[in-house]
């Protein structure tokens, strides 16, 4: 009985983060919601600020639960796997209505005054993009990818640009964004060759290198 308390305690702490954030969640929208007395509340969680970080860590189990079972299916090709996952993300944005990713939300509203919260997120995200590079570096040893690409800053890349999609999703209510950045994305991947250094970019006014890529390193078809 007490697990089923504390579980949904944690699901109506998601839904009233996503849609009011940290600063407008206030712990009595949570009992009221779920008919819990006060005392139950406070046996479970020490505070806010506890109640919150233990609302993103049951989120981000619930994301890595959704990257094993898209990224761990071998019979897949490894870059439709990663595609997959973000899908299924998609999907679960429009059941809540697109509001978001909690971490990107919880992250862009407190990161300048929380380091606990700054540091969480950070972490889970981080810990995402290597999971993503992981399947990435299988993509890049079957030839699907520049045999010298770095799939760890590709996979950060992915991530950074999904979270800025997420938010594009929200303000329009619409998985428009998050297409259209998956579609970009990788249609690019394959064809992504590692970044030019400093010194060929400045060593003179041409926009291709000598590979035949043009500028980002994407190779010219």
């Amino acid at each position: 009985m007490a697990k089923d308390t504390k579980n949904r305690l944690i699901e109506t702490g998601l839904m009233l983060l996503l849609e009011r954030g940290y600063s407008g969640l206030g712990i009595l929208a949570v009992l009221e919601a779920t008919g819990t007395p006060k005392g139950s509340f406070y046996h479970h969680f020490r505070d806010k600020e506890d109640f919150a970080l233990q609302v993103i860590d049951a989120y981000v189990s619930g994301v890595h639960e959704q990257l094993e079972a898209c990224l761990s299916d071998k019979a897949t090709d490894p870059l439709d796997r990663i595609r997959g996952f973000f899908e299924a993300t998609a999907l679960a944005y429009e059941s809540q209505g697109y509001m978001g990713c909690l971490m990107g939300g919880i992250g862009q509203e407190l990161a300048a005054t929380s380091e606990v919260f700054r540091d969480k997120i950070e972490g889970c995200l981080a810990a995402i993009a290597e999971r993503i590079a992981v399947c990435l570096a299988e993509a890049q040893r079957q030839g699907r990818l520049h045999p010298d690409a770095d799939v760890a800053a590709m996979s950060n890349l992915i991530v950074d640009g999904w979270e800025g999609a997420a938010l594009r999703s929200r303000l329009r209510r619409s998985p428009a964004s998050l297409d259209a950045m998956l579609g970009f994305y990788f249609a690019a991947l394959p064809t992504i060759a590692p970044t030019p250094s400093r010194s060929a970019v400045h060593s003179g006014p041409s926009l291709s290198g000598s590979d035949g890529t043009g500028p980002g390193g994407l190779r010219r078809r």
